[in-house]
């Protein structure tokens, strides 16, 4: 590593430490480098237009965030929301499963975990806390905690920003985090029964078969999106930035037939939409520069005749791996984990015969732990923002999710199996 690569880094920890945006920060760090080491700004500057250019995929990102902020400003959330207490609100803290079961539900449509914490997460909240059913800080923490799922369960904004990161494809991570976001789902409402029934929790009223299936009808519209995308990638139909394009669309139909879209909302969502795809566009274009620098340095090739020389396994290597994602995540956003560190990481995962898919997901799962996880903890501080509740009450709370899902990622880290099945199933060829 040269002189100038410290100074690049050092400048970076600078900037995080100052709070810039990691864009900015990662583009002035990386300006910095190149001027200290006497090179031409155009070759970054094609090199980042050149990525932009030559992958498609990264349209996904601003459709997929305008999907969700249509279904925000509309009344699909709530209808989904209706359906999950009818079925999940007749047991032992019912609400606490309600929030588990809309997070998965919801997931299928935003792929944002910071979507689901704002957007029906503020709904949730608000229903657990009324009357004094459930403390404050339990709300805040159930609402937190099962928003990380929606970044696991396809479509997945995270797992877009890693297939750029290690060219790997799109809709065999999308496959990938089926099954391990069920598998974090049923993880959570035990939990939340056992919480439930040692600090007696209420139980909602039962509603009837009848209640059920018109609570069913209401939502079918909004509960058709996954798998109509699914089906589409899967079916050769739609590529998935075709299939964020039809999410986009399905969103805003969906809406107008419900008549809870007007003009005002409508472009409330596009400038939302717009302001939050700027900074991902911000972000990518720095990673694009830092990534430009990385090969500059040879810094995974050097990576990988490091390991090379290591005695140790694949899986104890994935674990070790874990465990500095989770350290980073606790001070860095997923998205420059994704972007800025997998670039490094994936040539060494792969001599080391670990499945690009398998690592993708797991990592991604890692990230979202990130999320709520002090100091950084974005969703336990957006959470506790938009809900008025103290932090630190939800940061009491949340300790035994962030211990279920570190179970979770242990399981799916071991067993690559649970992950690759229905990749494998759908015509994936693992490494």
């Amino acid at each position: 590593m040269s002189v100038e690569f410290g100074a690049m880094l050092a400048l970076l920890v600078a900037g995080a430490l100052m709070r810039l945006p990691i864009g900015i920060a990662l583009i002035s760090a990386s300006i910095a480098y190149l001027w200290m080491r006497g090179l031409p700004l155009v070759a970054v500057t094609n090199t980042v237009m050149q990525g932009f250019s030559s992958n498609f995929v990264f349209l996904a990102i601003p459709l997929f965030i305008f999907a969700a902020q249509v279904m925000n400003v509309g009344t699909i959330t709530d209808r989904l929301l209706g359906f999950a207490v009818a079925v999940a609100g007749r047991t032992k803290g019912g609400l606490a499963q309600v929030n588990v079961i809309t997070s998965l539900i919801f997931s299928g449509m935003s792929g944002s975990a910071t979507a689901d914490a704002a957007g029906v997460g503020t709904v949730l909240v608000k229903m657990m806390r009324k009357n004094d059913r459930y403390p404050a800080g339990f709300a805040g923490a159930v609402t937190a905690a099962s928003s990380v799922i929606g970044p696991i369960f396809p479509p997945s904004i995270p797992m877009i920003y890693y297939a750029i990161s290690a060219d790997t494809s799109v809709g065999a991570l999308f496959l990938g985090g089926i099954i391990p976001a069920l598998f974090i789902t049923v993880a959570m409402m035990i939990l939340n029964s056992v919480i439930a029934t040692r600090r007696n929790f209420p139980i909602e009223p039962a509603q009837s078969s009848s209640e059920i299936f018109t609570q069913l009808r209401i939502a079918t519209l909004p509960l058709l999106t996954p798998f109509i995308l699914l089906g589409g990638i899967y079916s050769g139909i739609m590529t998935p930035t075709e299939a964020a394009a039809v999410a986009a669309a399905y969103a805003v139909i969906v809406s107008i037939y419900y008549r809870a879209l007007g003009f005002k909302a409508f472009f409330r969502a596009l400038e939302e939409s717009a302001r939050k795809s700027a900074v991902v566009v911000m972000i990518i274009a720095g990673a694009f520069m830092f990534s430009y620098v990385i090969a500059i340095e040879r810094l995974p090739n050097t990576l990988v005749a490091w390991v090379s020389d290591w005695e140790i396994s694949a899986t104890a290597f994935l674990l070790l791996i874990n465990l500095m994602i989770l350290l980073l995540g606790m001070i860095m956003p997923a998205a420059t984990i994704l972007l800025v560190i997998i670039p490094v990481l994936v040539p060494a995962t792969m001599a080391m015969g670990i499945d690009p898919v398998h690592f993708g997901v797991v990592i991604v799962i890692n990230t979202m732990i990130g999320l709520i996880t002090p100091p950084y903890g974005v969703l336990v501080f957006v959470t506790s923002a938009v809900n008025d509740i103290d932090a630190w009450s939800i940061i009491r709370e949340i300790v035994p999710y962030i211990g279920v899902l570190l179970f979770c990622l242990l399981i799916l880290s071991l067993f690559p199996e649970i992950v690759l099945y229905l990749p494998k199933t759908f015509g994936y060829r693992p490494l």
